[in-house]
């Protein structure tokens, strides 16, 4: 819902987020002009200090007749003030000694200026973390982009860290950062729809590209750019409404994942077979685990009175111990969890047959009468 603000103006959701990203996208820019000024400043310093030596070694070689070596020599010792050579003999000598001390001092100052102003404002550091992280990319190969470090992509990381898979996560937003850092996850803080961006994060030698930004636009973008770059990686995207799924797929990636709808199904199937304990769609087939209630029109019964089309490949009973590829004559106990494997229609019909009789409450009926 929009708010009404003091200053008499509508803010609406993730405006102020996006005002923020934006600052900190400035303020990241502007930290990089900062150190490429520094860079061209220490070169221009460098240059300067280049000529004034030949210079130097030139002018004492002809005014004090010495060889271009001493002249080189004496030119170091009169930058840099130290006066372990003596004035030089004539007129001329003198005032290019002068000249050069004048000079050398002025540079000197300038750079050393140049370079505690480089230090103080804490460029450096920022300098060195995204050294480290570039090389820290530069050496991965068969590995994972990550694109987006939302709740989906915090959730990605952490199942391709226990999994032990190498992975670099691309996300702009600034909010994301020190959850990212706190995480050890090389991070890369820009747009992952763009090109350079994503050959930055190594798509030549990746493995995979996961897409689970917030948005399904965005998703799309990263899709598309993603196969026109490596036109044989593997795709993973994010759709949070239905229609963006078919895109997805035109745009490139190789399946596309729905968090809300997977999760409000298997909420569903949970609110409406309890004793469902988890499921997963393959193809066009569906494996669950299906537990033996103690009232229901499969308890007691044989494999092979029950499963029908369906398959079970395992039964664990209460005691934790687990049977694989069960024989058909096999009783099913109370307790005891099937683990079963069909079509659609036909687990479900294996969910009508373990599934123990509704009870509702009588409460309500007890409150109406009253």
């Amino acid at each position: 819902m929009a708010d009404w603000s003091q200053s008499g103006a509508w803010n609406f959701p993730g405006e102020d987020d996006g005002k923020e990203r934006a600052s900190a996208l400035a303020q990241r820019e502007h930290a990089r002009r900062e150190v490429g000024l520094f860079i061209r400043r220490l070169g221009i310093l460098l240059g300067a200090l280049g000529l004034m030596v030949i210079a130097g070694t030139i002018g004492f070689a002809v005014f004090e007749h010495v060889s271009p070596a001493y002249g080189f020599e004496w030119t170091i010792d009169t930058v840099t003030t130290l006066g372990s050579i003596p004035d030089p003999s004539d007129t001329a000598g003198r005032a290019l000694k002068v000249g050069l001390e004048l000079l050398g001092i002025g540079t000197l100052f300038y750079a050393l200026a140049t370079v505690a102003e480089f230090f103080v404002s804490g460029q450096l550091s920022g300098v060195l973390e995204e050294r480290r992280i570039e090389k820290m990319i530069n050496s991965f190969t068969d590995h994972y982009i990550v694109c987006g470090f939302g709740r989906v992509g915090r959730q990605v990381v952490r199942d391709l860290r226990t999994a032990g898979a190498r992975y670099v996560v691309i996300d702009p937003n600034p909010a994301n950062r020190e959850a990212a850092l706190a995480t050890g996850a090389p991070l890369i803080e820009s747009q992952p729809s763009e090109d350079e961006i994503l050959k930055q994060a190594g798509i030549e030698r990746a493995l995979g590209v996961i897409a689970c930004v917030d948005s399904d636009a965005e998703n799309i973008f990263i899709a598309l750019t993603a196969r026109e770059l490596r036109s044989d990686i593997f795709i993973v995207a994010r759709a949070s409404a239905e229609d963006s799924e078919k895109k997805m797929l035109r745009a490139g990636a190789d399946r596309v994942i729905s968090p809300y709808k997977t999760s409000g199904a298997a909420m569903a199937r949970v609110a409406l077979h309890p004793q469902v304990g988890g499921a997963f769609d393959v193809a066009d087939y569906r494996m669950e685990e299906i537990e033996v209630s103690p009232i229901c029109e499969g308890v007691g019964k044989k494999i092979a009175d029950v499963s029908g089309p369906a398959l079970i490949v395992a039964v664990r009973r209460p005691d934790g111990e687990l049977e694989t590829q069960p024989p058909p004559q096999t009783v099913l106990n109370a307790g005891d969890m099937i683990i079963a494997m069909g079509a659609p229609t036909e687990v479900e019909r294996l969910e009508r047959m373990f599934q123990p009789p509704r009870v509702h409450s009588g409460i309500w009926p007890t409150m109406q009468g009253l």
